[in-house]
């Protein structure tokens, strides 16, 4: 029976430079290839294979190879993310106005989903970002306070956005239902790291299927950790 890999997008691109250094998090072309390899490289594993090397570099990536994804084991690549937010926002400190459409960040983010629609057996589930705007400091920034809070003084790029995700975990949970209850599935391979994933684990467990987390690397929940049938940290060792 096929197995499909469920990716929370906002998770694989924080931790896609430790997974790929050479590439950039940027690049819808390299962030396209990045999904494509995580999911071949687990589809050879399972099958009993050896994990595949990755030896082609960004300057490299010119058409992504999915002939591989014509192999009937692989049920479909998930790919969950939001929309950028295109609103202006005040900046927290020297309250300037930002159009937040006109960002590197926001180009980018549209770009890379509109290269993931082009990519064989890649479904892109899009929830959305909470209205709400908030700044929160930056962990260097926090840092630099800590340690002298008598010199610091803020700065429009000590901040970055706070906003919260909407839909996605609905999303993810309702595919993996539909999975699960259908028998389409054998195996689930999960790129996350949030215990906001763990009902819709257990509900595949429950009906019989083989879950496994790729942190990516990362520290993943305990709770997530506590309720998947194995890791298998790719280009990190599996266990």
């Amino acid at each position: 029976m096929p197995i499909a890999v469920v990716i929370d997008g906002a998770y694989f691109l924080r931790r896609f430079k430790s997974r790929y250094p050479s590439f950039d998090p940027t690049s819808p072309k390299a962030v396209a290839f990045g999904t494509a390899w995580l999911a071949a490289a687990h589809l050879e594993i399972t099958s009993g294979g050896r994990l595949p090397k990755l030896t082609v570099d960004q300057g490299a990536i010119t058409n992504i190879d999915m002939s591989w994804a014509e192999n009937p084991e692989l049920y479909r690549i998930f790919f969950y993310d939001c929309p950028p937010l295109l609103k202006r926002v005040h900046l927290p400190i020297s309250r300037r106005t930002l159009d937040l459409a006109k960002t590197e960040t926001a180009r980018s983010r549209l770009a890379i989903h509109e290269e993931l629609l082009n990519v064989r057996k890649v479904a892109l589930r899009l929830g959305r970002l909470n209205d709400k705007v908030g700044w929160r400091a930056k962990p260097k920034a926090v840092e630099r306070w800590v340690s002298d809070p008598k010199i610091f003084g803020p700065t429009d790029e000590d901040f970055e956005i706070d906003t919260v995700q909407k839909g996605v975990d609905m999303r993810l949970g309702l595919d993996i239902a539909a999975m699960a209850f259908k028998r389409q599935i054998s195996q689930l391979i999960l790129v996350a790291g949030d215990a906001d994933f763990v009902p819709a684990v257990k509900l595949a467990r429950r009906e019989g299927i083989d879950v496994v987390l790729d942190p990516m690397g990362g520290t993943p929940a305990k709770d997530l950790i506590a309720h998947v049938d194995g890791i298998r940290n790719i280009g990190k060792g599996t266990k």
